[in-house]
């Protein structure tokens, strides 16, 4: 009896180490802590977005001709005003020189017939009065009044003359100006197409020519962005902008809303987009950019500064999180404010202080399991 006892209590204590050695074990958790901060709402582009200059001007003479100078080279600053390129024009320069010649002499002219007519004029008032005083005969004052009057007309011409000649010289200019290119703004010279000799030619209707000078401004840039027409509704002018750049990995940028697109950009194959540009507001704080660079943009819509808020990723079926009770997983619905990829806002279902598990989807964490807490945060 008593070595059936002894057998019996070695076989209890077999079964329990075996069970301790065979049972699994228990699923950690880390615990997340239920705390306040900000939460935002925010829309993001849908593909990446362009840093461009304020002002770009790719620019081409308004005629074709061959390239007599080139005044300025890739990278060079220029001021308004500055002469770029200009083409062969002596043709043109002698035609605005023959204007002038002509203007000139109209002017002469015009001098001398006025100046006759103003003799003319003094004669006729002469032989007028001397009529009234029976000195002259009338045919003699008569004479002189038509006279008078012929140089006066001769007089207006003479003027309609001098008229004609400064157009023309005007008509010169413009035509010998059509051979420079100017800068319309201080900027940086991106490009420059051809050479001295080389024939420059506009580009004409739905043919894409490079242009002659590609001019930009260095130290002013915006940011251009396709946003998502669903989105777009929500964007105002002026609503608060984070830019951040692929060349500027780390940082972080802060701008607004300046201009949205009046219209949905609708390419084949792509989904309906809507232009939306934002601009630095703090430029001291920017670094050296160059047009081309690819940007984000990611709008602030709406804002709390103290909500009470739990890492979105850490919600269940968007409206659930999973608490520690008694060791045992409860599933608890919440009720969701303002949200974004970051964080969401808890309106109700938990309390500031409170914690929720912050490894869901790992093997075993799942409502009713009971867990191991290992970490609480």
């Amino acid at each position: 009896m008593k070595r059936r006892l002894i057998w019996l209590a070695l076989v209890a204590i077999f079964a329990v180490i075996i069970y301790l050695l065979s049972r699994p074990e228990l699923p950690h958790v880390n615990l997340v802590k239920v705390s306040t901060g900000v939460v935002e709402k925010t829309v993001s582009n849908t593909r990446a977005g362009t840093v461009k200059a304020c002002k770009r001007s790719k620019m081409s003479l308004p005629i074709g001709g061959q390239i007599a100078e080139l005044h300025v080279h890739e990278g060079e600053q220029v001021k308004r005003g500055q002469l770029l390129m200009s083409l062969w024009n002596l043709d043109r320069t002698a035609h605005l020189e023959q204007a002038r010649a002509v203007a000139r002499s109209a002017e002469k002219q015009r001098q001398s017939v006025c100046i006759a007519a103003a003799s003319d004029r003094r004669e006729a008032d002469r032989l007028t009065s001397l009529l009234e005083k029976k000195l002259v005969s009338s045919e003699q004052a008569d004479r002189a009044v038509a006279v008078s009057e012929s140089s006066a007309a001769a007089c207006e011409a003479a003027k309609a003359n001098g008229v004609q000649a400064r157009a023309s010289v005007r008509v010169a200019e413009a035509s010998l100006a059509q051979t420079y290119l100017q800068a319309p703004f201080d900027g940086t010279v991106a490009e420059v197409t051809g050479e001295v000799g080389e024939f420059s030619t506009p580009s004409p209707p739905g043919v894409p020519t490079p242009p002659a000078i590609d001019l930009l401004t260095a130290n002013c840039h915006y940011i251009s962005a396709p946003i998502d027409e669903v989105d777009a509704s929500q964007i105002a002018v002026g609503m608060p902008v984070r830019i951040t750049m692929d060349a500027f990995r780390d940082r972080s940028f802060e701008a607004r809303v300046r201009r949205i697109s009046t219209y949905v950009l609708d390419l084949e194959k792509q989904a309906r987009t809507v232009e939306v540009e934002a601009e630095f507001t703090h430029n001291e704080d920017i670094p050296i950019l160059l047009a081309g660079y690819s940007a984000d943009m990611e709008i602030v819509i709406d804002a709390q500064q103290q909500a009470l808020r739990i890492p979105t990723d850490l919600l269940v079926d968007e409206k659930y999180v999973f608490v520690l009770n008694n060791d045992l997983i409860e599933r608890r619905e919440v009720t969701i404010g303002l949200a974004n990829w970051h964080f969401s806002e808890i309106l109700s279902g938990l309390k500031a202080g409170e914690f929720i598990v912050g490894n869901i989807g790992t093997k075993g964490v799942v409502e009713g399991a009971r867990v191991k807490v290992v970490d609480a945060l």
